[in-house]
């Protein structure tokens, strides 16, 4: 049999390896377009209602009021109006009962009610219907007020 010469086989072997320099290349130059045109993209900006901006509400509304203890109270926005204390299971009959289709209802709550508190009454009102809704804030106390100095 003759005789099979491996010469040109054993010389050379296939690199099983990955070229990644062109993948480099490539991300680099993305990086490059992407930090020239990040800053001349401009964010949207969103203008948030502050307390001082607030606007008086053209039509009465009625208004829940959430005490410090968690009890709840209802009353027309007049002059003179008194807050009647209602339980929680009457509070959406009672809020219907009482408003019109253009009559907005507002949250009024004790600085020391929970968040979550406020929340849940918010979501049980707008569950059942009633979608002017609103959270009535205090326009008088635009800034910080000191705390009083203590005595020694």
């Amino acid at each position: 049999m003759p005789s099979v010469s491996s010469r040109g086989r054993s010389g050379r072997r296939m690199k099983a390896d990955i070229n990644v320099v062109p993948y480099i290349d490539v991300m680099l130059v993305l990086l490059v377009i992407f930090m020239v045109t990040a800053p001349l993209i401009t964010p949207g900006l969103i203008q948030l209602p502050s307390v001082g901006a607030a606007s008086e509400v053209p039509v009465k509304p009625l208004e829940v009021q959430i005490s410090e203890d968690g009890k709840l109270a209802l009353r027309m926005r007049e002059p003179g109006a008194t807050p009647q204390d209602i339980a929680r299971p009457e509070l959406v009959a009672q809020v219907r009962s009482r408003i019109t289709a253009e009559t907005p209802v507002v949250i009024a709550a004790d600085g020391k009610v929970p968040y979550e508190t406020v929340v849940k009454v918010m979501d049980e009102l707008r569950t059942n219907g009633i979608t002017r809704l609103g959270l009535l804030v205090d326009q008088s106390s635009g800034a910080p007020q000191p705390a009083p100095a203590k005595k020694r």
